[in-house]
């Protein structure tokens, strides 16, 4: 074998194929990998000394909820189609293609250029760098891939990324830290990090790319520029192979829906976890914790707001100023079990905070290093890291037997207390010792390999437990750090934010690059977590976007060590009072997007562009975003805003939720947004909302089906549908409404098992009769005036 010099780059020709799979063996060693795994998806596999380098993927799920240990073997094929592909061979050029994707390779030095079909011809969508595209040993054994960089391309997703949506012209180092009160437009890295791109052509036609790999990993979208070279972007990991997962669309929502269902079906979390979730650092820090405890229950009944769960911070574990996972304080809680019961007899569950970080002077650390449980060196001597304010060193979850005692802590110190779900905290692994390893199932390894893999493990351990502890009941995790599929164990959120207006604007856009990674049950720390308390305006701001949130917890540890409370300025209670409540309202229609994210891979909150990338003017980085393909959130991010422009997307009719207004796709206009209001929302005609009708509030009354229809505003059929959660059953209900509107009449059909009692809310100003053949209609109208359709069978 020869060694690839620049001038003389290795030269590939086909050696093998097999079932999903063609190998192309070079005449240095190298070989490549080319997997035709769906019509839609192909992958490349580059070994650059011959052998697989890169530890077993946790990120390959392929629609399932599940990884085994030790991880999916890089060259399995089981859970995909593997159609046939037409592959073609001419003078030193390789072709290979489906329907739907194509990728044509010179043998000479392995340049590919890749391309997807749009329903009328191939369509360019990326292409290796024409010099150097990939190192074959001229470089640092680094697993480099330089593309071309074409005009007008866009480039989104990368998982949880500071600033605009659009990462082109910046760089982005994927790894996983602590950024307290971090810059939500500047800072990088952050808590998360997903090695994906969306990328967007200049006529929004989209494809995606996976760099599947556990190690850090740097992303330039063109901020480094080499005359020799032209225009590129690179990816670098640095450890491990070339391993890109390429998806055609050219539809950015099915290409989105496509990654979610390759990296697992995200978990299913019980229904009280999108309810309101009070926490904050500074109750479970106090002396007198236990009666902080005590008084935000008393509080939330005395100003009638509902609640499903507290966070509980770290501070029922410590031992002086010090936490301590697993360890209950028993002078600040002397009977957890009562603790436990006295907030659900209150019917909020508690989240109690666990690390997989210990303190060297921990009470179990004697237990666990016998065991060898911890990041080591080879030599078995226990990496040390600065975790809070001391050394500590990490729990290995990469070896079973951490996952084993992990999960018999937590059954014991929380679970068997009544506690039934964990919210897994400061989990980045910051481990920088490049002598620290892992157990890895047996095969051990740098800890650098693989360090976001522990967040994974870690919250797989937590579900586990709480499956075992309760098989009957839907577990609940919530993760802070975390990697590629972690939808199929977690609920997560934007991290440790700080106070201020920019943030808010800036979480939002962090909530949707997150979606567009397969990540689509998060939210934000509401009021900000660091830094100030927020004042009325903001805080109310900040709810209002909170409410519209698949997670919707306010979380603190201002600086003062006051409390970001929905109470804590008086002059704003009526008004979280009444977001408060519109929460409760909104839980089924949340209910229906979750199941909808489950079961059919759909983002919940995603950008205006996903649903219409043919309108050019969506593509505009701006703040507003979608619930669901229906429905359309503006959330005011300015100080002292009280109206808010809107751009209405697409051709469709909309409807102002609150007023009934009916605009034009298209249309751009001007909204009151006050700040006692709701914030500005919008509905597709043609579309309905399902809501709870009950009166909400710290004992809500039992739900009262609703259903919030927008009908088309002038002669048209329509079809609508929801999923309603029930946990007592294996399947959701699933609701289907059919409906023939003209110019004075609206006829449905409503097609569900158990469908009534519904109550149907029109908009206001809608005055068309409305008939439902079969059932008995009582009209009334709703306490905002709006008709209201009592319907029973």
């Amino acid at each position: 074998m020869r060694r690839a010099t620049i001038a003389n780059p290795p030269l590939f020709a086909l050696t093998e194929r097999a079932h999903g799979r063609i190998t192309l063996t070079a005449d240095t060693g190298a070989v490549a990998h080319l997997f035709v795994l769906e019509d839609d998806i192909a992958r490349l596999l580059l070994l650059a000394n011959g052998t697989v380098t890169s530890p077993p993927s946790w990120a390959i799920a392929a629609g399932a909820e599940d990884i085994a240990e030790p991880g999916r073997d890089r060259m399995d094929v089981a859970g995909f189609a593997c159609p046939e592909a037409s592959v073609e061979e001419t003078d030193g050029t390789l072709v290979v293609a489906t329907a739907r994707i194509r990728v044509t390779i010179a043998l000479h030095g392995l340049h590919c250029r890749w391309e997807q079909h749009d329903g009328a011809a191939w369509q360019p969508i990326a292409a290796d760098r024409p010099t150097q595209a990939y190192d074959f040993g001229w470089w640092d054994g680094r697993a480099h891939h330089f593309l071309e960089r074409r005009a007008g391309d866009r480039h989104y997703a990368l998982g949880e990324r500071a600033g605009a949506m659009d990462r082109t012209g910046r760089r982005f180092r994927l790894t996983s830290l602590d950024p307290m009160g971090y810059d939500a437009e500047q800072s990088d890295p952050l808590y998360k990090a997903i090695p994906y791109v969306l990328v967007a052509d200049a006529a929004g036609r989209c494809h995606g790319e996976f760099h599947d790999t556990l190690a850090r990993v740097t992303y330039d979208f063109g901020r480094e520029l080499d005359n020799y070279h032209g225009p590129y972007r690179h990816v670098v990991a640095d450890h491990g192979d070339v391993d890109l997962w390429m998806i055609a669309g050219p539809d950015p929502l099915a290409v989105t829906k496509r990654f979610t269902w390759l990296t697992g079906r995200p978990a299913l979390m019980p229904a009280w976890s999108l309810g309101y979730s009070g926490s904050t650092m500074t109750y479970t820090d106090a002396p007198d914790a236990a009666v902080q405890m005590q008084s935000f229950t008393a509080k939330l009944a005395e100003h009638d707001i509902g609640c499903t769960s507290f966070h509980l911070s770290s501070g029922y574990t410590s031992i002086g100023d010090k936490r301590y996972v697993f360890h209950w304080n028993r002078d600040k809680f002397p009977d957890p079990a009562a603790f436990v019961k006295s907030y659900a007899d209150a019917g909020v569950r508690l989240v109690p905070n666990i690390k997989p970080a210990m303190l060297l002077d921990h009470p179990l650390i004697d237990e666990v290093r016998e065991c060898g449980l911890l990041v080591a060196d080879a030599d078995g001597v226990e990496t040390q890291a600065q975790f809070w304010d001391a050394p500590g060193v990490y729990l290995d979850f990469t070896n079973p037997a951490t996952a084993a005692w992990w999960k018999a802590q937590l059954t014991t110190a929380l679970l068997d207390t009544g506690i039934e779900a964990t919210w897994n905290d400061n989990n980045e692994y910051e481990v920088w010792d490049a002598r620290a390893r892992i157990h890895g199932f047996g095969t051990p390894r740098a800890a650098a390999e693989a360090l976001p893999l522990q967040a994974l493990l870690m919250m797989r351990a937590s579900r586990a437990a709480q499956i075992a502890h309760a098989p009957g009941r839907r577990p609940y995790v919530v993760t802070r750090s975390g990697m590629t599929g972690l939808q199929r164990y977690a609920q997560t959120w934007s991290g440790d934010n700080r106070t201020d207006w920019k943030t808010l604007r800036y979480n939002l856009k962090m909530g949707l690059g997150l979606a567009l990674s397969g990540i689509s049950n998060s939210g934000h720390d509401v009021g900000g977590f660091a830094g100030p308390p927020p004042d009325a305006e903001l805080l109310v701001r900040w709810v209002q976007a909170g409410v519209l949130m698949p997670r919707f917890s306010i979380h603190s540890w201002n600086d003062d060590r006051s409390v970001n409370e929905p109470w804590m300025h008086a002059e704003a209670l009526p008004a979280i009072q009444r977001l408060m409540a519109l929460r409760q309202t909104l839980l089924p229609f949340f209910g229906d997007l979750l199941l909808r994210y489950s079961h059919d891979f759909e983002p919940i909150v995603r950008p205006v562009w996903l649903d219409h990338p043919g309108d050019a003017a969506a593509w505009i980085d701006g703040d507003d975003h979608m619930l669901g393909r229906d429905v359309l959130a503006a959330i005011v991010v300015e100080h002292g805003a009280a109206t808010r422009t809107v751009r209405l997307p697409g051709r469709d009719d909309w409807y102002d939720v609150w007023s009934g207004r009916r605009h034009a796709g298209g249309a751009v206009i001007e909204v009151d947004a006050p700040l006692a209001g709701n914030p500005p929302l919008f509905a597709r005609a043609g579309s309905a909302m399902f809501v709870d009708l009950a009166q909400g509030g710290f004992a809500p009354a039992p739900r009262d089906r609703g259903l919030w229809l927008f009908p088309p505003v002038g002669e048209g059929d329509f079809t609508v549908s929801a999923f309603e959660d029930d946990e007592t059953r294996e399947e959701p209900r699933v609701w289907r409404i059919t409906g023939q509107c003209t110019a004075d009449a609206i006829t449905l059909t409503i097609d569900a098992a158990d469908a009534y009692p519904l109550t149907i809310v029109l908009p206001h100003g809608e005055e068309r009769g409305v008939a439902i053949p079969g059932a008995r209609i009582e009209e009334r109208h709703d306490v905002t005036g709006r008709r209201a359709l009592r319907i029973t069978g």
